[in-house]
């Protein structure tokens, strides 16, 4: 209890938190049985509209606390681990982001929710993706937040930079070789993709390497990248017919930047771009409150702004 209170304090005085990040310790706790084989753990709490957020890879669900805490005083707020991160059940296969998009709507209706607003960020905008164009009627708004997404936009050129060697490292060899040095792994992520070495701080860089340490949590880490093919395959059959909720798409000044406007407005009828100045990919991290107060906005805007 009063480590949560001092967390909740940390983040509304400064916008970050030296302690490793925490869901509100209100939130209520459920695992939630999938359809396409997995169980995913949850929680949620707040009150209003319903928004899920949805977290990326080398992080988990606690990897919105600062956004939990700013929402849940007038929403609905649903976050889950992905299947074979975090508490959630590790399966064999499932890893496409279609499938999980089924996790996902598990989640939103075994909860007693149908509409929602979508919130993005890393691996967890490819679920996004596939999630509002496999359900579009049931998303009110999508946030999407620095990352590719598999076979939209220049995504054949992307895989071509020498930065995102990760995409392709996976692999019962790759497991060998991170098993005990699952940290020095992360490491070279979190730090190839931040505009500050300092975030996230360390005591957030061992937590979240702690969500992958448990049996068989790397090959599910690796699986979300070894199903990018497929991913690619099922989003350009998605992207035959766009989408049309309004979208957000937010890049770090240091890593997406515009290009995220770009990907989505090849896909998408309606979207605003926005670009965190200063900040490299890790947006929870690195600018908190600047990515906290573009998501306030773009969710009090009249439905039909553009």
């Amino acid at each position: 209890m009063i480590r949560s209170f001092l967390l909740a304090a940390c983040i509304a005085l400064t916008g970050t938190c030296a302690a490793q990040p925490a869901l509100p310790s209100s939130f209520v706790a459920k695992t939630i049985h999938s359809p396409a084989g997995a169980d995913i753990y949850v929680r949620s709490g707040g009150h209003g509209p319903v928004v899920v957020l949805l977290h990326g890879y080398a992080e988990n669900s606690d990897s919105w606390a600062p956004l939990a805490y700013d929402l849940m005083k007038d929403h609905t707020v649903v976050v889950p681990d992905l299947r074979g991160i975090g508490k959630s059940s590790i399966p064999t296969s499932g890893y496409d982001k279609k499938t999980q998009a089924i996790d996902i709507r598990a989640v939103v209706t075994s909860l007693g929710y149908d509409k929602t607003v979508v919130i993005s960020h890393d691996i967890g905008i490819m679920v996004a993706y596939a999630y509002a164009a496999t359900y579009p009627d049931k998303v009110e708004r999508l946030v999407i937040m620095d990352a590719p997404i598999p076979g939209l936009g220049p995504w054949t050129d992307i895989l071509q930079m020498p930065g995102v060697w990760h995409f392709n490292f996976h692999g019962p060899d790759a497991e060998r070789l991170v098993q005990g040095r699952e940290r020095i792994y992360f490491d070279r992520i979190w730090n190839d993709f931040t505009a500050d070495p300092a975030k996230p701080d360390d005591a957030t860089r061992n937590f979240f390497t702690a969500s992958y340490t448990r049996p068989g949590g790397m090959r599910a880490g690796f699986a979300q990248f070894a199903a990018f093919s497929q991913d690619a395959k099922d989003n350009q059959e998605f992207a035959k017919t766009k989408l049309t909720m309004p979208v957000l798409a937010v890049g770090g000044e240091k890593s997406m930047g515009a290009l995220e406007g770009v990907i989505m407005k090849s896909t998408a009828v309606n979207v605003q771009s926005e670009v965190i100045t200063g900040s490299g990919h890790w947006l929870m991290e690195e600018k908190p409150t600047e990515t906290i107060a573009l998501i306030r906005a773009f969710l009090q805007q009249p439905a039909t702004a553009k």
